[in-house]
């Protein structure tokens, strides 16, 4: 009798179980929760991984809306993955050929645009068919699964991290559908994902009768014959103002580095003469290296110390996240690689072109005979894509970009996977709108061949780390060189740091109307 290999009995549950996977995939999808506020995606992992016999712990880390979970067979290493599942503000799209809002939402609402709900979905599928193979082979070892909420804005690793949950792993699994070429289909060699910082500025006006001394007597203290002090709402667009014209003098025009903010909270007053009390500003920055973040920050504190002060109001300063650069595992790259050979590049059949050219014909596009780019089906060998990377920067930058992923670089040897997801060719010069790569992204047709090939792929890899001592052996020795000495960078938060789930986060509402987005539909937009 010949032996079954394992790899093909987890092929065999992928491919019995991909309707599954689909379905599974339109329900994260659909529920497009955003940053710390996941409840309904974090709620339906934990039941299915607790229906698949793992030991699951809600609320990991201080994190509402994250889990850990284990499964166990027998002694052997310890295989790290995760989900994550949080979508993006104002990309609400249905999964249809034309621009419209899911039904009963605003295009303001959330939305997958990268999109982690097949992130999650095809690690998971993944995760599962390893499982089951396991049992049926008799291999031994132990499925460490995560659930990490709000990566956009790289939330949960640094936490989960420093508070102990990757300590003991072997090894971790990280994949993300593709985003930018030349990483499609293949793995990061070199240069990972650099630094990613947002720090929350909360401007207060605590005490506006002190503004300045009145002159006679009032009736009340804010009374339009007076001048009101300039409040929280004024701080905040004074540093809003310093920072635009700062950020020129912040780093030198090299490295790939960049800055965005995001107004949480501005004002609760009407347009009296009120001043606003409360107003609160997001700056996130990413940066090839931390010495360059810090060099970010000092000027943004500077800017919301000077800004308070002029305003007559206090500032509070509190980190949403720090992350360190991450670090390459060439073992594990190259045994994940091998197991994306084998499991294919994605294909898109005749259905996905039949959605592709529909879309392109709803944009007033002549439909192509290949919608999709034929770099989206082929494999590219990690070296390369890494050459090809390099010639996008500095030769002395060592990471670009960011990712909250990095941080699991230096708790264990990590490896970063990368599958195609849909996206469409175009006619030279031409832009796809947001919104198509988002369609396709819930589109079954469209975005299940990039699930199966990541499962099939990550199934795979899990296989070969577990019956592979030489080759978790020679990423341990390659992961503790790169973490020794001077070359070791401490975890950037402290082992006591508080999640920042308590602040005004966008999310979905319900009142008497019944369940919205915050900002309900509307007539004029």
């Amino acid at each position: 009798m010949v032996a079954v290999d394992p790899r093909q009995t987890a092929y065999a549950w992928i491919a019995a179980h991909e309707r599954d996977l689909s379905a599974w995939h339109r329900l994260i999808w659909g529920w497009a929760e955003t940053s710390w506020r996941e409840y309904r995606s974090a709620a339906w992992y934990v039941e299915r991984l607790r229906a698949e016999g793992f030991e699951v712990e809600e609320g990991s880390g201080g994190m509402p809306t994250a889990f850990a979970a284990t499964w166990r067979n027998g002694p052997g290493p310890s295989i790290g993955g995760y989900a994550e599942y949080d979508a993006v503000p104002g990309n609400c799209q249905a999964a249809s050929t034309r621009r419209e809002p899911r039904e009963g939402l605003s295009r303001f609402a959330p939305g997958h645009t990268d999109p982690h709900s097949a992130l999650g979905i095809g690690s998971l599928g993944g995760f599962l068919a390893a499982k089951r193979a396991m049992e049926a082979h008799g291999i031994g070892g132990t499925l460490r699964y995560f659930g990490e909420p709000a990566e956009k804005v790289c939330g949960s690793k640094p936490v989960h991290g420093v508070k102990g949950y990757y300590d003991g792993l072997d090894a971790i699994i990280s994949y993300h559908p593709f985003y930018m070429f030349p990483l499609c289909n293949t793995v990061r060699w070199d240069t990972h994902c650099g630094t990613y910082s947002a720090r929350i500025y909360t401007f207060l006006c605590e005490e506006p009768e002190t503004w300045q001394a009145p002159s006679g007597e009032i009736a009340i203290p804010e009374a339009h014959t007076v001048a009101r002090a300039p409040g929280a709402n004024a701080a905040l667009f004074t540093m809003y103002g310093l920072t635009k014209t700062t950020t020129e003098s912040m780093l030198a025009h090299v490295g790939g580095w960049s800055l965005n903010e995001a107004i949480l909270t501005a004002g609760q007053a009407t347009a009296d003469n009120l001043p606003a009390s409360l107003a609160q500003i997001q700056y996130a920055w990413r940066t090839p290296d931390v010495a360059t973040s810090d060099a970010v920050l000092a000027v943004l504190d500077r800017n919301a110390d000077a800004a308070a002060t002029a305003t007559h109001c206090r500032v509070e300063k509190r980190w949403v996240t720090r992350t360190r650069p991450g670090l390459p595992n060439h073992a594990l790259a190259e045994v994940t690689y091998r197991n994306l050979v084998a499991a294919g590049a994605p294909r898109w059949g005749d259905k996905a072109v039949r959605v592709a050219r529909e879309i392109q014909a709803n944009l007033g596009l002549a439909p192509m005979e290949r919608p999709f780019p034929e770099a989206l089906e082929r494999l590219i060998e990690p070296r390369e894509a890494e050459r090809q990377l390099r010639l996008q920067m500095p030769a002395w930058q060592k990471n670009w970009t960011s990712d909250d992923y990095t941080e699991m670089t230096w708790y264990a040897p990590t490896v970063r996977l990368y599958v195609a997801r849909p996206m469409l060719a175009g006619p030279p010069g031409y832009a796809y709108p947001d919104w198509v790569p988002n369609a396709l992204g819930g589109i079954p047709a469209t975005i299940d061949p990039t699930i199966v090939c990541s499962a099939r792929t990550i199934a795979g890899t899990v296989f070969e780390l577990l019956r592979s001592p030489d080759v978790l052996a020679a990423a341990r020795r390659e992961f503790e060189e790169r973490t020794a000495g001077d070359d070791r960078i401490a975890p950037l938060l402290p082992a006591d740091f508080e999640p920042p789930i308590d602040f005004r986060w966008p999310e979905y509402v319900t009142t008497p109307r019944g369940e919205s987005w915050w900002i309900p539909p509307s007539d004029e937009f």
